[in-house]
């Protein structure tokens, strides 16, 4: 994802493309690194503990809705945001990034493969494309700087296993989804 994201900014971006210069090489990294974003997706379906995992993301629970009203009303005490493994802004955002996933690899094999589709269906999918890719940026910074915010969070996604006390603390119901 970040390689699409580096070389979407370096096709976008004259002073980035400027420092990169080689326009055919940051086109050709973009298109196999965004043909290729979903193998590891795929990959994965064949661990237990994954499809577990897709299975979690999929059902939001009443406690999710409970998050999220909690989110709204910008409630941050500990007892107020219930959650298990994932919480409900992780449910939403991992909903949001796979149907992204899907639009923009439809929309840029229509880019890619000019003689498969006709020009209004191409123009529209450009737009589609560059408006998409802005807000998965934005959406994608914003996950880096939550990730930043919470070592004990970053600790988990780079190692698979967090504290206890943390998990107590953030995602007080996931012993009982075990």
């Amino acid at each position: 994802m970040l390689l699409c994201v580096a070389t979407a900014a370096c096709l976008y971006v004259p002073q980035l493309a400027e420092l990169v210069g080689r326009r055919y090489l940051v086109v050709t990294l973009h298109q196999w690194s965004g043909l290729l974003l979903p193998a590891p997706f795929l990959v994965g379906l064949a661990s237990p503990s994954f499809r577990a995992d897709l299975r979690r993301l999929n059902r939001f629970a009443p406690h999710d809705k409970e998050w999220l009203r909690a989110v709204r009303r910008r409630d941050f005490r500990p007892g107020s945001r219930p959650s298990g493994k994932f919480n409900a802004g992780q449910k939403v955002y991992a909903g949001w990034i796979a149907g992204a996933v899907l639009v923009m690899l439809a929309t840029g094999l229509m880019m890619w493969f000019t003689g498969l589709t006709p020009l209004v269906w191409r123009t529209s999918a450009t737009f589609v494309h560059d408006w998409l890719s802005l807000a998965v940026g934005l959406v994608l910074v914003g996950h880096i700087g939550m990730a930043y915010a919470d070592p004990q969070a970053r600790r988990g996604m780079r190692t698979g296993s967090v504290e206890r006390p943390w998990a107590e603390r953030e995602h007080p119901l996931w012993k009982e989804e075990e």
